[in-house]
């Protein structure tokens, strides 16, 4: 039986087809251009990742393809960010501690997993700054998607915009925290999350000694 994160991954690629195909016969072409481009980013990390033969668990391609769901399909197509206030502050915070986890075991390949190559409080502030790089060209997104083909992705302008990048930063700091804590032989709730994209790209972490009190 196929693991429960690839079944999310293909329902969610399979839902966005079937919407695409009876936007498609209804000719409705921006809910056609909507799911068409949601289906695209779910499987765009995937092919971007092998081109640089780094591989990404099932569990993290699911998270993504959740993500791109409730953002454009949901978010912007159905409209749940004016539906419900809050759909906006928990995407932004959780794709936040995503690209914090993502960003740090990055920056920890880069020392192919030497965990003394850098102090991991370091390592952590980099992969905030990292996460918070891409909230703010998010944001650069929604203001560029807004101006040129007149959307509302800013919602409130500015206060949209800051409220969005301290969810950001709340987010990117509880992944650094998450991070350094792993180095240390805490996971802090984080830790399937890092040993499942390690194990997958063991030969990138072959400095990276166990952790304390893991499982042999």
């Amino acid at each position: 039986m196929p693991a429960p994160s690839l079944l999310v991954l293909n329902g969610i690629r399979l839902f966005l087809t079937v919407e695409m195909l009876i936007a498609l016969v209804r000719g409705t072409w921006l809910a056609v251009f909507v799911a068409l481009s949601a289906l695209v980013l779910t499987a765009l990390p995937q092919l971007l990742a092998s081109r640089v033969r780094l591989f990404l668990p099932n569990s993290f391609l699911a998270a993504i393809a959740l993500f791109v769901l409730a953002t454009i399909y949901l978010g912007e197509m159905h409209d749940f960010y004016n539906r419900l206030w809050w759909w906006d502050l928990v995407l932004h915070g959780t794709s936040a501690i995503g690209f914090g986890i993502l960003g740090f075991l990055l920056i920890l390949m880069l020392f192919e997993g030497d965990r003394y190559a850098a102090p991991p409080w370091a390592i952590g502030v980099l992969s905030f700054c990292a996460a918070m790089t891409v909230g703010a060209l998010w944001e650069i997104f929604e203001y560029a998607m807004d101006q040129l083909f007149g959307l509302n992705m800013q919602k409130s302008g500015l206060d949209d915009t800051m409220s969005d990048l301290m969810v950001d930063a709340v987010g990117a700091g509880l992944a650094a925290l998450a991070g350094a804590a792993y180095l240390k032989g805490r996971s802090l709730g984080f830790g399937v999350a890092f040993d499942s994209f390690i194990d997958v790209n063991r030969p990138r972490f072959r400095k990276l000694l166990p952790r304390r009190g893991a499982r042999k």
